[in-house]
């Protein structure tokens, strides 16, 4: 009784809960969610950071990405090495993307961290809180500064086409 396997050690725990603003829980059920995609490249012990890189093939075949036409530029722009190959560390950081102060809403800063994301960080400041400004003016309908799930959803059936067509001008 309580053998139960450890994955993590403590520190490596507590390094993922600050960097990802995770819970212990949400970051284990990642890591299955990562491991389930090629069980036999993915130990169960991570304890010594074994150097696993899942191919991009198995990342583009998940459900959140699958359907999304953009899901190779997302799985390029996520991987270290930029070729949508990803490490534990890259998968964390895919799912962390938007909601950076875990709050369930998308602030300002949140956008920023994710255009900056999305771009390599080759917008200027001004050019980053251009669109930032504009996306929270199109997607925010209760004017509170920030985008909630029914500003998203709102935004999406207001324009059906949206995530076949959406791109940003600069």
């Amino acid at each position: 009784m309580g053998n139960k396997q450890t994955i993590f050690t403590q520190a490596q725990l507590d390094a993922y809960q600050d960097c990802t603003f995770f819970t212990r829980k949400e970051i284990l059920r990642l890591f299955d969610r990562y491991r389930d995609l090629a069980p036999q490249l993915v130990p169960l012990d991570y304890t010594g950071k074994p150097a696993v890189t899942l191919p991009y093939e198995l990342i583009g075949s998940m459900p959140e990405l699958k359907d999304n036409p953009f899901r190779q530029r997302i799985a390029e722009v996520f991987s270290e090495n930029g070729d949508g190959n990803m490490t534990l560390d890259d998968f964390l950081d895919m799912f962390s993307v938007l909601n950076f102060n875990n709050d369930d809403y998308i602030c300002k800063s949140d956008l920023e961290k994710t255009v900056n994301k999305l771009t390599r960080n080759e917008l200027t400041p001004e050019e980053v809180n251009l669109v930032c400004d504009k996306v929270i003016y199109e997607a925010d309908v209760d004017n509170d500064g920030k985008l909630s799930l029914e500003d998203f959803q709102h935004m999406i059936i207001r324009a059906p086409d949206f995530l076949s067509t959406f791109h940003i001008r600069i």
